[in-house]
């Protein structure tokens, strides 16, 4: 459905049961579940593209695909609590999670104004987010990496001083029980590492083949993160040594 309607612009109730061969009462529903989510705008008879949804064609191809990245955005997404300041550093897992986020319709419909703080680094997510209504955006100052969107440097750091953190969701390109959390980037590691300490929760999230590694640059110790989330792809030696190093590891 946001597949044609990237396409088309504007959707009716009978064009779609006509396209995907469902039925009005699962359309209408759909329809009503997307305009929660702030990515429709309701119409008689239909629904029109929001601003939100300039990129839909990109965004959603794999919607619907049980990717390791869309099951950890999912479990992630939980554990956000309406009216809090979540952080979120640039990569492709803390995207998703963000994107997972800005959809839960409970926020979109809370009475909380704004019903979600978000603190970002990261230019993309900082894009998607400043369009939702119910989302207060603060994106950090610095220089951007086009490897990943992310802003580094004194600019950050100076922001993120004046700050604090209620939940961090921490993206890494590798995670051990020994070497913590890693990048391979020394810039985008002093930045994260000030985002961590400027956290009460750290919640990293990161795809089975990087659990168990160690890249470049430290980000942090191990005992600085309270959640993992991961995938089956993860190796079940490396689990339990994060296990045993007093994390709590959720595998999706």
């Amino acid at each position: 459905m946001l597949a044609l309607l990237a396409e088309r612009g504007r959707l009716g109730v009978a064009e779609v049961v006509t396209e995907l061969g469902v039925s009005e009462a699962t359309v209408r529903r759909d329809f009503g579940e997307l305009a929660a989510q702030q990515l429709v705008t309701r119409t008689h008879g239909g629904v029109t593209a929001t601003a939100v949804a300039y990129d839909l064609p990109a965004r959603y191809r794999q919607a619907g695909r049980d990717t390791a990245k869309e099951r950890i955005a999912a479990r992630a997404a939980g554990l956000v609590a309406v009216g809090s300041v979540v952080g979120f550093n640039g990569g492709t897992t803390t995207s998703a999670v963000a994107r997972a986020v800005a959809a839960r319709s409970d926020l979109a419909l809370s009475s909380e104004r704004p019903a979600l703080t978000v603190v970002t680094n990261a230019l993309n997510i900082a894009a998607e987010m400043v369009l939702r209504p119910f989302v207060r955006c603060v994106s950090l100052g610095g220089v951007a990496r086009p490897e990943s969107y992310e802003l580094a440097g004194p600019l950050a750091t100076m922001v993120l001083d004046q700050l604090w953190l209620d939940t961090l969701f921490l993206g890494v390109d590798a995670l051990s029980a020994e070497a913590g959390a890693t990048c391979r980037h020394e810039g985008e590691a002093g930045v994260n590492a000030h985002m961590v300490e400027r956290s009460d929760r750290v919640i990293v999230v990161a795809t089975g083949a990087k659990v168990g590694r160690r890249a470049f640059a430290k980000i942090c110790a191990p005992n600085r993160i309270d959640t993992v989330v991961t995938d089956r792809s993860a190796s079940e030696e490396s689990v339990r040594g994060l296990r045993e190093a007093g994390l709590t590891v959720e595998v999706v």
